[in-house]
């Protein structure tokens, strides 16, 4: 799972947010024109919410910030292609849409309640708007474009629904500044809970944590944000610790493969679980040398009877 937290995919967050909103409206442009329902944006009041209230609820919740202060935060929450895979296969097509925006609402109490600010209890206490995405497309950023081998505005392959979420840098009151990135803890505990304090590492772990807990979903460890972040910013011994755990994980992954398949009889692998004989595959060459001493027998045969 990647959740991660940016200014504002379109460069300017100081500002209104209508210019992001209206990219974020880009598949919706194309349903409209294919005459497919829209998909609507979403938080943990409504499901149906229209682009224009976005930019209003958005907008509208400035009070006391300047013309140079940032306004509101992109939140980008991607399940990996086999966590997307899991989902579908879990709850199908539109399961799996239904329940990635419920886990995104869950995201977004996380993020609230990450602050651990007074009178910041959850995503109640917010100003948010997800959109879900089934699309992900080339940028000149990526490697393909630069090389020639996809368009700018392509559609990437493979699994890439995700969810982006605008959320407010005041609270639902207007009247609190909330910032995911100021790693401030304050000069010292009072003044932590006066000025708020956000932990990005404790926060993307709890999202992982979310996902695995409501879904049931039983994460390697080469999957797992630890691995991941400790690999990147880790001591020596620690990226060798989290290695080794990944090595253990991998060969007792192995050892149950290989008791399950002892432990099958010779019945159930023929019948390969689905009740039917599978016969081994056969190559070309084995085929041929087959037909060949049909043919041989059938010559003999022939020449008897003459």
């Amino acid at each position: 799972m990647h959740v991660n937290i940016t200014k504002s995919e379109t460069g300017n967050n100081k500002g209104s947010s209508s210019q992001l909103v209206a990219y974020l409206e880009k598949e919706n442009r194309l349903a409209e024109q294919l005459n497919n329902e829209p998909e609507y944006w979403f938080n943990a009041g409504r499901n149906n919410i229209q682009a224009y209230e976005v930019r209003q609820g958005i907008d509208g919740n400035v009070a006391k910030l300047s013309k140079d202060d940032v306004k509101f935060f992109l939140i980008n929450i991607s399940p990996s292609e086999k966590e997307q895979l899991f989902l579908k296969s879990k709850f199908g097509e539109k399961g799996a849409k239904v329940y990635l925006k419920a886990y995104a609402n869950e995201v977004m109490d996380a993020y609230a309640k990450n602050f651990k600010r007074k009178g910041i209890d959850g995503n109640k206490d917010l100003v948010y708007y997800g959109k879900l995405e089934h699309h992900r497309y080339y940028t000149y950023k990526d490697l393909e474009v630069r090389k020639g081998k996809a368009m700018r505005g392509d559609r990437k392959p493979g699994e890439q629904m995700h969810i982006q979420v605008i959320v407010s840098r005041k609270d639902a009151s207007n009247s609190i500044k909330l910032s995911p990135l100021n790693n401030s803890r304050g000069t010292n505990a009072a003044h932590s809970l006066q000025v708020g304090q956000f932990d990005r590492v404790a926060f993307k772990q709890a999202t992982e944590r979310l996902f695995d807990k409501a879904f049931g979903y039983e994460r390697e460890v080469g999957e797992s944000f630890r691995y991941v972040n400790t690999l990147k910013h880790g001591s020596y011994e620690q990226r060798q610790e989290v290695k080794e755990q990944q090595k253990q994980e991998q060969v007792a992954k192995i050892e149950r493969q290989q008791s399950y398949h002892q432990g099958k009889g010779l019945l159930d692998i023929l019948l390969d679980g689905q009740g039917v004989y599978v016969a081994p595959a056969q190559d070309d060459s084995t085929r041929k040398r087959r037909k060949k001493k049909r043919g041989h027998d059938l010559d003999q045969s022939y020449g008897q009877s003459m």
